[in-house]
């Protein structure tokens, strides 16, 4: 029985979208604006989440980016919008799927179908691998040495993007933008920052040395001693 959150504030949307797939044999929990959302989301155990983009209280953009800083459950917006730049920037912001109001309960029931067999055919725990580094890409965790080190979301996204292409010598933006997903300040400190918390946690590992410092470009991974 999949576990089903619908974030909606339009009462009538949400019941009926309820009642329907209530129909179908799910588990329906209803939230009727963006801080309710995010609070019963908190509380964990959703199979998909049905999110609506005009939320009072938090926004659906703004709920999508804070989820998918730490999950990658199957998201659906539901919304009014219908221009093409709308939807592209929903996607890239982690949706895994659009449905422009009015939709057909049929059509949204099939939408789900497709998103629950994509997760449930997705390996679980895939892992990434440097050195003495063990980073979990589900669990977002990162074993070093065997150690478990205790990262933010941010930081666990930078040291991920290094640990893909450890020969990459990433700018401070480059790095702004691919993890922050937002243009880049001249002059902005946060990188820095960021990469000093991370060595100091892997301190205890003895792996702080593996994040490199290339001098006036960026940062890179350090490769093993011949």
């Amino acid at each position: 029985m999949p576990r089903i959150l619908i974030i909606e504030d339009d009462a009538d949307i949400n019941n009926s979208t309820a009642q329907y797939l209530r129909r179908q044999g799910c588990d329906c929990v209803q939230a009727f604006s963006g801080t309710e959302g995010r609070l019963l989301w908190r509380e964990g155990g959703f199979d998909l989440l049905l999110v609506d983009l005009m939320l009072p209280g938090l926004s659906g953009s703004e709920l999508i980016s804070e989820i998918r800083q730490t999950r990658q459950t199957p998201i659906i917006v539901l919304s009014a919008k219908t221009e093409l730049s709308d939807k592209v920037a929903l996607l890239g912001l982690g949706a895994d799927d659009y449905l422009t109001k009015p939709y057909q309960l049929e059509e949204l029931w099939a939408r789900i179908l497709v998103q629950l067999r994509h997760a449930s055919a997705a390996p679980a725990g895939e892992r990434l691998r440097f050195r003495d580094w063990e980073l979990n890409l589900d669990e977002m965790t990162l074993t070093a040495a065997g150690l478990p080190v205790n990262l933010t979301a941010h930081e666990f996204k930078i040291v991920e993007l290094l640990a893909r292409q450890p020969r990459r010598v990433f700018t401070k933006q480059q790095i702004y933008e691919a993890v922050w997903g937002e243009a880049y300040a001249v002059e902005d400190k946060t990188i820095t920052v960021h990469i000093s918390n991370i060595r100091s946690k892997l301190r205890p590992s003895g792996t702080e040395h593996y994040i490199q410092t290339v001098w006036g470009i960026g940062f890179k991974l350090a490769e093993a001693r011949a």
